[in-house]
């Protein structure tokens, strides 16, 4: 890793990816979206169940200061590199929650929002901000956000490019909750704990439904849900959540990632 994007693992197969570049508020260069890739695949060898993204300030966006330099070419590959780190996490098997704190706008609230949970601190403020610099949200945040909140409120935000609050977010779905600041860090861990404590191919296999599903049909969303069923019910992991049902005790489930 870099110095930009560090690993940590706090055991039962949890990890915490942090970003960290505080003089430009985390924001989006082209190397630490190479560092966040890189951070993200290292996560999935060392058997990650769930993983919390935070920093100080969650993420500012793309790197503008940097871009300003660019040509046509370079600005590409730039947001190249960030969508390809946006999709690194949207694709990962293991679960992911984004502890957001500080501000989360362009590419930031993009890349909280290819995390399967966000836990927002208190105070924040969270947007697609690209139309004030004449921009469009490039790496996912058109297509994402409609789908979470509703083509009307997204449509809002990213048509006056003006933030929002985490209590906003909140209340119209970005978020899944808001917490004090002081007590992001532990919310998010206890939640992490909760899902590394569930079967990983099962939330697998869930987090696959509903991406899936929710482009289909509701009929071929039910067919896609049948398909996989009797492969989950055959599985390991059922047969010791069986047993610990019927011995009355917390399941031990051993099945990892494949």
């Amino acid at each position: 890793m870099t110095q930009e994007v560090s690993l940590d693992a706090l055991g039962d197969g949890i990890f915490r990816i942090r970003l960290d570049r505080p003089e430009r508020m985390n924001a989006l260069g082209v190397a630490t979206c190479a560092a966040l890739r890189q951070t993200v695949s290292t996560a999935a060898r060392e058997r990650a169940r769930v993983v919390v993204g935070t920093g100080r300030a969650f993420c500012a966006g793309a790197d503008l200061k940097e871009r300003k330099g660019m040509d046509l070419s370079g600005r590409l590959a730039h947001n190249g590199a960030i969508r390809a780190a946006v999709e690194a996490v949207a694709s990962a098997r293991f679960v992911t929650i984004a502890a957001v704190n500080g501000l989360a706008l362009g590419g930031g609230l993009e890349l909280a929002l290819a995390c399967d949970l966000r836990i927002a601190a208190s105070g924040i403020t969270l947007g697609l901000t690209e139309s004030r610099i004449g921009a469009i949200p490039g790496a996912g945040g058109t297509q994402r956000l409609p789908r979470l909140i509703g083509p009307g409120r997204a449509l809002q935000m990213m048509l006056t490019g003006e933030p929002v609050t985490g209590e906003y977010a909140a209340s119209v779905g970005l978020v899944n909750e808001v917490v004090a600041p002081d007590a992001l860090a532990a919310r998010a861990e206890a939640l992490a704990r909760t899902l590394a404590g569930r079967s990983a191919p099962g939330l697998a296999v869930i987090k696959r439904l509903v991406y899936q599903g929710i482009e289909l049909p509701i009929s071929a969303g039910l067919q896609l849900e049948r398909a996989v069923l009797s492969e989950t019910l055959a599985s390991a992991d059922y047969a010791e959540g069986l047993a610990a049902f019927a011995e009355k005790r917390p399941p031990r489930f051993t099945q990892e990632l494949d």
